[in-house]
């Protein structure tokens, strides 16, 4: 049985330009599902995946993330004396005393690569949760809960997939596998966005990963690639000479939230299922479903 993994990496420091003017001051991972940020599903995500170091990567105008995980003394006297205890639990329940939060500033928007490798004096010769926000999955057990399983039987790096449309893999980091069990692949081939016509499977990387100490010396010999950026799936094709990766189909569904539509997607489905406001958003929703378009 291998030690679970206990620190998650947040790569965070992107501007999130397809979602401008929303993010021309306020970063893209502050953009709220229902009344949660995205970075705030991913902390918890981990948190629940029994990570206790959560490092953030971050970039130029992300104080924001900074400012939401720290304690606001001010506002919690706040509520407080106002009585209004449960919003006052939600405030102080965000990130519980358990856990640690560390900020690393990444410098130069060099890729997911970089940012990976700015972890690293933090993360050390530990295995590793990366997290993108964008991808908001929602599952039971969640993501990353099911890699820490997997992990812990297997011991080494894991890479979350599912099948994506065949016309779609240059959106992807899409994997070449060998079957080992119904839901888990032995992974032969990495290729960043290839075009369908050369796409060796249609199951691409989603946002979380489990990642050994290794994958730091992978990235600093992979150098930078696509775009002029140091690719983290070039670093883990390295790792493929070496070592044994797997991918493995998660069970949950996936809101790719770093697109509009899938944005608007995540934000109806969440607000449905809200325990309090969603009877009554449904009831709108219909509402404005069955509304008639005017002539």
């Amino acid at each position: 049985m291998t030690n679970p993994v206990r620190v998650a990496v947040f790569p965070v420091a992107g501007r999130g330009t397809r979602f401008l003017p929303a993010t021309k001051a306020s970063p893209k991972e502050m953009l709220s599902i229902v009344d949660k940020p995205l970075i705030q599903y991913a902390v918890e995500e981990a948190l629940e995946a029994g990570a206790d170091t959560l490092v953030f990567v971050t970039g130029r105008a992300k104080r924001a993330i900074e400012d939401h995980f720290d304690r606001d003394l001010q506002l919690e006297r706040e509520l407080e004396a106002s009585e209004k205890h449960e919003m006052l639990e939600a405030v102080r329940e965000i990130v519980p005393s358990r856990a640690t939060c560390i900020y690393i500033r990444q410098g130069a928007p060099l890729g997911l690569g970089h940012a990976v490798l700015c972890a690293q004096p933090v993360v050390g010769d530990r295995p590793f949760f990366v997290h993108l926000a964008d991808d908001l999955i929602d599952g039971a057990p969640s993501c990353l809960s099911q890699l820490q399983q997997v992990f812990s039987r297997e011991g080494c790096s894991i890479l979350a997939v599912e099948e994506v449309p065949p016309d779609q893999t240059n959106r992807y980091g899409i994997v070449a596998v060998d079957s080992v069990a119904d839901n888990i692949g032995e992974i032969r081939d990495i290729i960043e966005k290839p075009a369908p016509s050369v796409a060796p499977s249609n199951l691409g990387v989603v946002g979380r990963y489990v990642l050994t100490p290794s994958v730091f010396d992978r990235l600093r010999e992979t150098g930078r690639g696509a775009g002029g950026e140091i690719q983290l799936t070039d670093g883990i094709a390295q790792m493929l000479r070496k070592q044994t990766v797997y991918a493995y189909r998660f069970s949950g569904t996936r809101y790719d939230c770093g697109d509009k539509v899938g944005f608007l997607e995540a934000t109806v489905a969440f607000g449905l299922r809200h325990s309090q406001m969603g009877p009554e958003f449904r009831l709108r929703l219909k509402a404005l479903l069955d509304q008639k378009e005017p002539d």
